[in-house]
C-alpha cells in the first residue's frame, strides 16, 4: 500500500506534465507563416467624394468599418462635415472601383453615392493597419 501511495502521485504528475507539453506543441503550426512585405504593397491614396450621408455616427463610421473590413485597404477615415474621405489601400488588392462599390452598396446600396475619386500624394496623420 505504501508503494502505491507513492507511485500514484508520481504517475498523476508525469502524466500531467505529458499532456502540457502536448498540447502545447499542437499549437505552433508546422507551415510557415508568409506575411506580405511593405515592398510588395503598391499603397495608393484617394480622396472620395461622397453624396447622401446624413448625419457623422450613422453614415460616416459606418462607411468607414466597411472599407477597414476590405482586404487591401489599410487606412479610411470619412468626413461627414465634408462629405468626403481618405482612403489608403493596396492596388494589387482592391481597386478604386471596387473601393466605389463598397461605399454604394453600404446600407443596401440605396443612399450613397461616390461622385469622385482623386489620387492624392499621401495621407496626412493617417496610421495604418497591419
Amino acid at each position: 500500500m505504501k508503494v502505491i501511495n507513492k507511485i500514484v502521485p508520481v504517475l498523476i504528475f508525469v502524466l500531467f506534465f505529458v499532456s502540457c507539453e502536448q498540447g502545447q506543441g499542437s499549437k505552433i503550426s508546422k507551415s510557415p507563416v508568409v506575411k506580405e512585405k511593405a515592398e510588395d504593397q503598391k499603397l495608393q491614396h484617394v480622396q472620395v467624394d461622397i453624396k447622401g450621408m446624413t448625419c457623422e455616427i450613422g453614415c460616416a463610421k459606418l462607411i468607414q468599418s466597411k472599407l477597414y473590413k476590405a482586404d487591401g485597404v489599410t487606412f479610411a477615415r470619412i468626413s461627414f462635415a465634408d462629405s468626403s474621405g481618405v482612403v489608403s489601400f493596396d492596388e494589387n488588392k482592391i481597386t478604386k472601383e471596387q473601393l466605389s462599390e463598397i461605399i454604394e452598396k453600404t446600407a443596401g446600396g440605396d443612399i450613397y453615392t461616390v461622385v469622385g475619386i482623386q489620387k492624392i500624394d499621401a495621407v496626412e496623420n493617417s496610421v495604418e493597419i497591419q
